[in-house]
């Protein structure tokens, strides 16, 4: 029979370890080679085994003792000296450190678990909303106040669920902690299932006499209304979160928050470009030829913009400040009008003659020419 091997050596530290460090160098050991991370594999079973054997001897200060003094002569008659033959040994012998509230809680993820109860009731649900925003009321940021139906506190027992001054007592079910267990054994060891507790739903307590209102809840459904201050320059899908908001808690417990999801709504002239807003302006030829001054919508009302002589069509005039708002900074984005040319569907006699005439003028036949030749440089084919 091969020998044991020293017991700090197992679990990796020294003989003047504490046994916060022994308890955490067991978990680190026990997370690492636990079966249900490596099934089938029996190196990393006897592992297991060999550091549980290790934990249980060196954790209890007697056996330590011996142990330091003797050996493993000196904790033989014990439990530890004979080892663990079996993974059902060593979750019936440290079967409170299984089910949750300890080292082991990281790898069942029992640690919500054990501390289920709450004195304060169960807290409440996050809801969420879509408020539908125009351009200019993202613009500038804008103040909104909406409706919305969620479970609020019961105003005839505070919350608390209970009639009158009727108190709670712990739950019956599952003696306060909130959960129940249930161990099950089979070829491959034993199971422990955790579940919520039915009766009290995960709190621990119950009350003598519910209240009439809520019916035990501790609290109601209604609507309430929320104002949101909404910030300028918010874009689609972005969202805040408002503390609280939420459904209330189930017998005083906190409320959840409130998420408020933000559209944008399509607009009648603008398409947003980031904090720029993007305008397009349909003038006539001779206008582009000439030049003019025309009337531009804006956020605020409208504005006048010159169109020097020559402008081409496709071209980006900037107007400053006349857009969005940046988000958490001062200053805005720009107003870009870009600019297009009207082409009529339908001339008269008249207009025909004179468009005939002023195509043979030499600046705008040479111009025809000119982008021709532009196109072709541009094109590859």
């Amino acid at each position: 029979m091969a020998s044991k091997r020293d017991y700090y050596e197992v679990l990796g530290v020294d003989r003047n370890a504490t046994k916060e460090d022994i308890r955490k160098a067991y978990r680190k050991m026990a997370m690492q080679y636990h079966p249900d991370r490596n099934p089938n594999d029996k190196s990393a079973e006897e592992k297991f085994k060999e550091a549980a054997e290790a934990y249980e001897v060196l954790n209890n200060d007697e056996k330590k003792a011996r142990y330091d003094r003797f050996g493993h002569e000196g904790v033989r008659t014990g439990f530890g000296s004979q080892g663990f033959t079996d993974i059902n040994d060593i979750f019936s012998h440290f079967a409170d450190i299984f089910s949750g509230g300890s080292i082991f809680d990281d790898i069942f993820g029992s640690g919500q678990r054990s501390g289920r109860r709450r004195t304060g009731g169960t807290p409440g649900s996050d809801l969420k909303v879509t408020l539908k925003l125009t351009l200019e009321e993202i613009s500038e940021g804008i103040s909104k106040k909406i409706k919305i139906k969620k479970f609020i506190r019961c105003d005839e027992c505070n919350g608390s669920g209970a009639e009158g001054g009727s108190s709670t007592k712990t739950c019956p079910v599952c003696h306060g902690s909130g959960e129940v267990k249930t161990v099950s054994r089979s070829v491959f060891g034993q199971f422990v299932n955790i579940q919520t507790c039915n009766n009290c739903n995960g709190e621990g307590v119950v009350v003598d006499t519910p209240c009439r209102k809520c019916r035990g809840d501790g609290r109601i459904q209604d609507e309430i209304t929320v104002k949101i201050d909404v910030p300028a320059g918010v874009y689609e899908g972005s969202y805040m979160t408002l503390r609280g908001e939420g459904n209330s808690g189930r017998k005083g417990g906190s409320a959840g928050d409130l998420l408020v999801m933000f559209q944008e709504l399509p607009h009648e002239y603008f398409v947003r470009n980031g904090d720029d807003i993007l305008y397009e302006l349909f003038i006539s030829y001779p206008d582009a030829v000439l030049g003019t001054e025309v009337e531009v919508p804006t956020f605020k009302g409208k504005a006048k913009l010159k169109i020097e002589p020559g402008t081409q069509p496709g071209k980006l005039l900037r107007m400053r400040e006349k857009g969005i708002k940046h988000l958490n900074s001062s200053g805005h984005g720009d107003q870009l009008v870009k600019i297009n040319i009207d082409v009529p569907k339908k001339t008269n006699s008249k207009e025909r003659e004179l468009l005939k005439e002023l195509a043979d003028s030499p600046n705008i036949k040479n111009s025809g020419e000119k982008d021709e030749k532009n196109f072709f440089k541009r094109t590859r084919f």
